[in-house]
């Protein structure tokens, strides 16, 4: 196993860290993904990839679509179905989803694109999108421009995502058109146990040597007494919901 492919697959022995941890989607945002196929008669089908423990899923459910989570990580979809109800759920993979052709309307992945093969995922995509479907692509990112919270990222290590996105607009390919994108920035309010299981639920963070998790972890006690981030004194995590979305030709 691949070092990314063992840090993509590390987030199940953490599913509920990552459920408290990690925040939910602006309802703007996942709106925007869908908007080219919602707003007719039928009932818009949906696959969630790289589902994880429901945080796009529920939104993409209270839009009012019929959605199918997949991940690779059983764990994680374990702890789906603790929050998210009446969604199937299935083991799979973007490079290989359990779905047959032309069967869904718009394929979206949460933060999870950056862990996949984007020529692959992305033929994949097309073989399970009715013509015309879209692909959505959505980011939640601590917004570093705010001075302690770039002290923040210094200290738990910049993620992969973070790092791919700042390299540009993620690669697409065929049979996709034209990548569009949008952003949107908004807060987050969090005390110190949530401001903990964020870091603890990082794929870097947990699949560090016990040496290097205690080192992070008393760095960012550090930035947290800081901004005062004290027993259940909420504090708002400022992020930048990146998005973007392409239709199938």
């Amino acid at each position: 196993m691949s070092g990314d492919e063992r840090l993509a697959r590390s987030f199940g022995a953490e599913a509920h860290t990552y459920e408290t941890g990690r925040p939910d989607y602006p309802i703007q945002a996942v709106d925007w993904l869908l908007q080219p196929v919602a707003g007719g008669e039928r009932r818009i089908r949906v696959a969630d990839v790289g589902a994880g423990t429901g945080k796009l899923t529920r939104v993409v459910q209270e839009l009012g679509a019929e959605v199918v989570a997949i991940d690779p990580d059983p764990q994680m979809l374990a702890t789906l179905r603790e929050s998210v109800h009446a969604v199937p759920t299935f083991v799979g993979t973007a490079e290989r989803m359990p779905l047959p052709d032309d069967s869904v309307d718009a394929v979206v992945l949460g933060q999870a694109w950056h862990w996949v093969d984007p020529t692959a995922a992305a033929a994949e995509a097309g073989r399970v999108l009715r013509p015309g479907g879209v692909l959505g692509l959505v980011w939640n990112l601590r917004d570093d421009d705010v001075d302690w919270v770039a002290r923040m990222t210094a200290v738990m290590h910049g993620s992969h995502a973070e790092e791919v996105l700042a390299e540009g607009p993620p690669q697409v390919g065929e049979p996709f058109g034209e990548l569009e994108s949008a952003e949107w920035r908004w807060t987050r309010p969090m005390n110190r146990a949530t401001f903990l299981a964020m870091a603890r639920s990082r794929s870097y963070v947990i699949t560090a040597p016990a040496d290097e998790r205690a080192r992070i972890e008393a760095g960012l006690v550090g930035v947290l007494d800081d901004i005062g981030a004290i027993g259940d004194h909420v504090v708002d995590l400022p992020y930048v919901t990146r998005a973007f979305r392409a239709l199938r030709r």
